[in-house]
Parts: structure tokens; C-alpha cells; sequence
């Protein structure tokens, strides 16, 4: 569904992404791993079409989004839950929820959607009538996806979703990412944490220096030690 091919990203003079090429096939969840500084979150922000690329071409479900402004590639379905979740605070969690279907106007399916992302989330169902600020950072990072999910997304970019979190938030989170692969929704997963990568995809790739280093199934990767130390730092 996602096709990116030899993908040039630049700021100013400085050369971030070079020839930068995978895909991420249809129902399926494609981890990219890789140390801070990497270019993980500009080849998503490229994606996005917060970032402007420079050369190649990124394909999704076989027309070009390259250069589209990030509302009309939400529209064709690919959608991304930011690092640092980027909630708003001072609003009720149900209204973040509504904010995320922004571009829909199927009033009866975005009541759907919400009770749809409360069952998901039971624990935002509790807090839905709570300002976002006043949740903990796991519970932000729940309602970050489930705005997301409110624009129906045929395809999440998830920017290291298990940052700072607990291990409990995060086996949560894990249950309810793996729900929605079962239901066929594709996954680009940003991440360091390289036993939530291995959980979840069936292929990973590893991005150094601005290219791909490396691919493997997501099962090998949390058992090579090599390239968790030449690549991830850890």
C-alpha cells in the first residue's frame, strides 16, 4: 500500500534521508528502528507532507503523495500519531477525539468511531469528560491514537508511541495495536524499544545515517545482538 522509492530529504544544506527505499505492504505492520539522529521522524514528517522531499517518490495505494498537503494525504488515509502525542490539554478528551475527525462529515459513522475508540480504550471511556491535560502520559498517548483512528485511517505512522511510558501502559498499548492489525489496518512503527518492534511487525528495517542499513523479520530482530549494538545503541 506504501511504496517509497529513493526518497531524498534535505534541510537547508544538510542532507537527512538519502535514497531511502522500502514498502509497507497492505494489512501489513513494517517497524523502522534506528538511533536518535537517524531520520526516523523526518521520513515520517516527509510522508506526512509536513516536509517537502527532494527527490524519489512515495506512492500510497498507487497514486503519488508526494508534495501533498498533509490534510488531503489524511484524506486518502494515512495518518500520523506524532511523537510527543501533541494532545490538546485545556479540552475534554471527547472533544480531542472529535478534533481527530476534522476532514470527516459522516456525523452518525463519527459517533460510531468514537464509541468504537472508547471500547478500544476503556480507560478513556472513564475520562472522556476529563480535560487531556489532567491524564498521565500513557493515557495521552492512548487518546493520541484514538484521535488518529477518528479520521479512519487506512494506514497509521506511529512516531515512537512507547516513549516514557511504563511497561504496563505499553503491553497495553500493544493489545489494542495488535486488535486493529487483526481488523487490517497497516502500520509504519517508528521505534527504539526493540521488543515492542519485534511484537508487533513481520518485517523491520533499520535506518543509519540517513539510509537503510538492514532488513529482517521482526522475530530476528530482537534476537541479533549485532544489530541491536551497530545500529540501536543498545
Amino acid at each position: 500500500m506504501l511504496s517509497i522509492r529513493t526518497l531524498k530529504v534535505w534541510y537547508e544544506t544538510t542532507e537527512i534521508l538519502r535514497d531511502v527505499s522500502f514498502d509497507v505492504p497492505t494489512d501489513h505492520v513494517v517497524a523502522l528502528l534506528g538511533g536518535n539522529g537517524a531520520g526516523k521522524t523526518t521520513l515520517l514528517r516527509t510522508l506526512s507532507g509536513i516536509i517537502k522531499p527532494r527527490g524519489g517518490s512515495i506512492e500510497f495505494d498507487g497514486g503519488s503523495i508526494a508534495g501533498l498537503a498533509p490534510r488531503t494525504i489524511v484524506t486518502r488515509g494515512l495518518v500520523q500519531v506524532p511523537q510527543g502525542r501533541f494532545v490538546w490539554p485545556g479540552m475534554t478528551v471527547l472533544d480531542n477525539l472529535l478534533l481527530g475527525a476534522v476532514t470527516r462529515h459522516d456525523k452518525a459513522e463519527i459517533r460510531a468511531s468514537v464509541a468504537d475508540a472508547l471500547t478500544l480504550f476503556p480507560t478513556l471511556r472513564r475520562r472522556q469528560a476529563d480535560r487531556a491535560g489532567q491524564l498521565s502520559g500513557g493515557e495521552q498517548q492512548m487518546l493520541a491514537i484514538a484521535r488518529a483512528l477518528m479520521a479512519k485511517p487506512r494506514m497509521l505512522l506511529l512516531d515512537e508511541p512507547s516513549a516514557g511510558l511504563s511497561p504496563r501502559i505499553i503491553s497495553e498499548m500493544v493489545e489494542a495495536l495488535l486488535t486493529l492489525h487483526r481488523r487490517g489496518l497497516g502500520m509504519l512503527l517508528v521505534e527504539q524499544n526493540v521488543g515492542l518492534a519485534s511484537a508487533l511487525a513481520g518485517t523491520a528495517y533499520v535506518l543509519a545515517n540517513g539510509a537503510i542499513a538492514f532488513e529482517t523479520d521482526g522475530a530476528s530482530l530482537a534476537s541479533n545482538p549485532q544489530i541491536i549494538r551497530a545500529y540501536l545503541g543498545q
